[in-house]
């Protein structure tokens, strides 16, 4: 996580990773083929770190609870994912992001997933997604995503002001996205 978010993937070599974990070289081929797979490997784990965050949050919401504030509070518990640690963000929307082909490949499989939870967000919150539901809920994974990343380029550290920002954007973005869902 501390190369691949201070570095970059390009820039981190396996010899950096060894070295920074304290393992042999030799020790690291027995558990991983390269570079790209430890990290795919960490993307997995932010990925089910992200996923408990959103179910814990989605399984605490109160059913009678109006769906604008049930989604605000959702949206916030993934910002909050990206941000309690900003190195999370940089990994997973920085430079290293679709670095590879199978990295790529990876990243369009997270995608579908989180639009998949968002459609099941939706449906616990009696919202009628319409024919379309699953092109909107990706669309609006990857504006999220996009805010996020774009968030990245201009901070150095996570900063109260700056977090506030991205999630009152985030909010605004879910909004202005999830009215539409009943339009033609």
């Amino acid at each position: 996580m501390e190369l691949f978010s201070a570095q970059g993937y390009q820039d981190t070599s396996i010899e950096q990773i060894c070295k920074h974990a304290y393992v042999g070289t030799k020790s690291f081929y027995e558990v991983f083929t390269g570079k790209e797979a430890v990290y795919l490997a960490l993307l997995d784990r932010i990925v089910m770190d992200v996923t408990g965050r959103l179910t814990s949050a989605l399984d605490a919401l109160d059913d009678d609870q109006d769906e604008r504030e049930a989604a605000r509070a959702l949206v916030r518990h993934f910002a909050d994912a990206f941000v309690d640690d900003v190195r999370v963000a940089r990994v997973t929307f920085g430079e290293g992001r679709a670095v590879t082909p199978l990295a790529e490949a990876h990243r369009r499989t997270n995608r579908r997933w989180a639009a998949s939870f968002v459609e099941t967000v939706w449906q616990r919150l009696g919202i009628v997604a319409g024919p379309h539901g699953h092109a909107v809920a990706m669309g609006l994974i990857g504006g999220l995503f996009d805010i996020i990343a774009d968030w990245l380029v201009g901070t150095g550290t996570a900063q109260p002001a700056d977090r506030g920002s991205l999630q009152d954007g985030l909010d605004r973005f879910y909004t202005v996205v999830s009215s539409g869902l009943g339009e033609s």
